[in-house]
C-alpha cells in the first residue's frame, strides 16, 4: 500500500516543518538513486529549515543516495557546521557551492547538483544546451552558465557563482554538471529533470548529425506554456509525489 503523499501543511510548528523537509529530502536522494543520477557517495541536495536560523539539511558524507534516512540527514548552518548531534560527517567542502547560492539568493530553499554522464558532456560542450530538443526549448530564458574556475572548494569563487545565476533556476556548470534550485524540492526537481532529459536528447541526438532548430519564437512560446514550473500548477508537486509513490514500493525504510 502507497504512503501518503509529501504535501506541506497549511500551518506546522518548526520541529514538525524539519521532520517533513526531512522525509522529503530522503525521499529524493531515493529517487535521483532510482533515476541513476548518483555518483558515488558525492554531490548534494539541500533543502533549507524554515525558521529564523540559516539552517539547512544535507546527506551524510559516506553514505549511498540509498542509505540516506530521514534521521540520518545532516542539519548544517552557512559554513558547513554541523548543528545538534549527528554520528555522521558533513561534506564542507562539497557545501561551498550550495552555500553561495542559498546565501545569495534568498529564493533558493532548495539546490541540487549532479555529475550524470549526459549533464557532464553537455557542460564541456563549447556550445552548451542545443536549443533544438523539446525540453530545452522549455527552459528558453530559464538557464544559466557560470564558467569553470575548478574543484569548488574555493568560498571566493561564490559571488561569481551567484552573479552567473541571476534568475535562473536551471544552471550549467561549464566543465563540471548540472545544478538547479527552486523555493521547493519538487519545483527545483522539476528544473532538474527537465535540464537533464535535454542534455540526454542532445547526447543521443549527436549521433544523428544536424537536428532540426526551433525558431526562438516557438522556444519562447514553450518556455511560457511549461506548467511544470508555475506555482500555480503545482510547480513539479504532483510528479514528485508520482516519483515517491514509486520509490515506496521498492522500500519506505527511508521515512525512518
Amino acid at each position: 500500500m502507497c504512503a501518503t503523499p509529501l504535501v506541506q501543511p497549511i500551518q506546522e510548528d518548526s520541529r514538525t516543518a524539519e521532520q517533513r523537509l526531512r522525509i522529503q529530502l530522503a525521499a529524493c536522494y531515493r529517487i535521483f538513486a532510482y533515476l541513476g543520477w548518483t555518483e558515488l557517495i558525492y554531490n548534494h541536495i539541500t533543502v533549507r529549515i524554515p525558521g529564523p536560523d540559516r539552517h539547512f539539511l544535507i546527506n551524510p558524507f559516506g553514505l549511498n543516495y540509498t542509505e540516506v534516512t530521514a534521521s540520518n540527514l545532516v542539519k548544517i548552518d552557512l559554513h558547513g557546521h554541523i548543528v545538534g548531534e549527528s554520528r555522521w560527517k558533513a561534506n564542507p567542502a562539497g557545501f561551498v557551492l550550495h552555500s553561495c547560492i542559498h546565501e545569495g539568493i534568498p529564493e533558493a530553499h532548495c539546490i541540487m547538483h549532479t555529475h550524470t554522464t549526459a549533464g557532464c558532456a553537455v557542460a564541456c560542450s563549447a556550445s552548451g544546451l542545443s536549443t533544438d530538443n523539446f525540453y530545452s526549448a522549455q527552459l528558453h530564458g530559464r538557464l544559466a552558465y557560470h564558467e569553470f574556475e575548478g574543484i569548488t572548494v574555493h568560498e571566493e569563487e561564490g559571488p561569481r557563482v551567484v552573479k552567473s545565476i541571476g534568475n535562473a533556476r536551471a544552471v550549467i556548470l561549464r566543465n563540471h554538471g548540472l545544478l538547479s534550485w527552486g523555493g521547493t524540492i519538487a519545483e527545483a526537481f522539476s528544473y532538474l529533470w527537465t535540464l537533464q532529459r535535454a542534455c540526454e536528447i542532445q547526447v543521443m541526438g549527436a549521433a544523428l548529425g544536424a537536428t532540426a532548430p526551433i525558431p526562438e519564437s516557438i522556444r519562447v512560446q514553450a518556455s511560457a506554456d511549461a506548467l511544470q514550473f508555475d506555482p500555480k500548477y503545482g510547480a513539479g508537486q504532483d510528479v514528485f509525489d508520482a516519483l515517491v509513490r514509486q520509490v515506496d514500493r521498492i522500500s519506505t525504510d527511508y521515512r525512518q
